[in-house]
């Protein structure tokens, strides 16, 4: 087929709900301005409690970014210099990061071919006497295999943390992604399923230590008195215009991941004739209740970079996932990684793609992304 007319379709877009949501929003940050407070105020704890009440969790500490909340975490966890943490290879860079930046060790493993997530049966092998704690990752749409997980965790006496900056409003066990372990994040980045304005994150944790730790850490270790610290922390507060905007929105989350939802269907039964050149996600049904998130749309296809190039010559923008794989970034040289150690994160990262995947997509610009790609692989995409 032939696309007769261009359209312009960003990779992620939230103007249009955010307008319709002005008037509200609006009255928040009135609120917030009144008040005169404008870093870690009552627009934050009212958004902790928020996303407390959300999550289900005894504790939700907000953050400046996603980032932060795992150093922080694992700051809290007693993660320190030389302890080993299993992380996936395939992942945002802050997930192995974070564990370098407390001084620790990543630990790479690789991941399940259908759902980008950390192999269980993997971590085994790679546990030492210097392991303290698996980092789980929950990426794109559907959370890791949490129950063999813990199984495996409980069975070592290793400490589980969620990398769930991904996974707002996901479940397994009716449990929130982020609750699984001691603890977990979210991120609330713009183009997440709730984004912000800005930067913020949020730390999940039903232990009421690690809470008071992590209070701690995200303050420059000050608990109460001014200039008074007890423990070397972070500055790690989160603004009130943030927290303000994301309570607003989060009103609004249930039909953001019902629309996400309808327009990943769409995307499927548009796109499955292509098949096996282009593969649209696949969900794994756990033996356990799961409630999965349509937080990227993300094909793989064969010729990507060419493919991406040409959905960019007519107007569409996409993101690789992930194109240099953590095991292979430079500054983790030293751990003696190498291509052709996790050959299922290897293949993704030279075939995934993520398309626009957001509440204020059309479905003709949805349309018009799948006439594009169905007409690269019908001959023609000659740039």
């Amino acid at each position: 087929m032939t696309v007769k007319k261009d359209m312009r379709v960003p990779f992620f877009s939230g103007k249009i709900s955010f307008h319709k949501r002005w008037s509200q929003i609006s009255e928040r940050l009135d609120e917030v301005i009144s008040e005169g407070k404008f870093i870690d105020g009552g627009a934050v704890r009212s958004f902790e409690a928020a996303i407390q009440n959300y999550t289900g969790a005894k504790h939700a500490i907000a953050v400046n970014n996603a980032t932060d909340a795992l150093q922080i975490i694992l700051k809290a966890a007693g993660i320190q210099h030389g302890d080993e943490v299993i992380v996936p290879c395939y992942s945002f860079f802050a997930s192995a990061s974070s564990i370098a930046n407390v001084g620790a060790i990543p630990v790479f493993t690789d991941i399940e071919p259908e759902t980008y997530n950390i192999c269980p049966e993997q971590i085994e092998e790679k546990i030492t006497p210097n392991t303290k704690a698996i980092m789980v990752v929950h990426l794109f749409t559907q959370m890791a295999d949490i129950k063999k997980l813990k199984e495996i965790a409980e069975k070592h006496n290793l400490i589980l943390l969620e990398d769930s900056a991904e996974a707002i409003g996901m479940k397994a066990e009716g449990l929130h992604a982020g609750l699984h372990g001691l603890a977990g994040v979210l991120s609330f980045f713009p183009t997440k399923t709730l984004g912000g304005i800005g930067d913020g994150g949020m730390i999940l944790t039903n232990d009421d230590e690690f809470a008071k730790t992590c209070r701690l850490l995200r303050h420059h270790g000050k608990q109460g008195t001014e200039y008074y610290h007890d423990i070397i922390g972070y500055n790690s507060r989160m603004d009130d215009i943030q927290a303000a905007v994301l309570e607003e929105k989060l009103r609004h989350l249930h039909e953001d991941i019902v629309r996400r939802k309808k327009l990943a269907e769409r995307y499927d039964e548009r796109l499955k004739e292509l098949h096996p050149v282009v593969t649209t996600p696949t969900v794994v049904e756990k033996p356990y209740r799961a409630v999965h998130v349509y937080y990227v749309y993300l094909i793989e296809a064969d010729n990507r970079s060419e493919l991406a190039a040409y959905l960019q010559k007519r107007g569409i923008e996409t993101e690789a996932y992930y194109p240099y794989p953590l095991h292979v970034q430079p500054c983790f040289q030293h751990l003696n990684y190498k291509y052709g150690d996790f050959p299922h994160a290897e293949r993704a990262s030279t075939r995934a793609l993520g398309l626009p995947l957001y509440p204020d997509l059309t479905e003709d610009e949805l349309d018009y992304v799948c006439d594009v790609i169905t007409d690269f692989y019908e001959g023609g995409g000659n740039l």
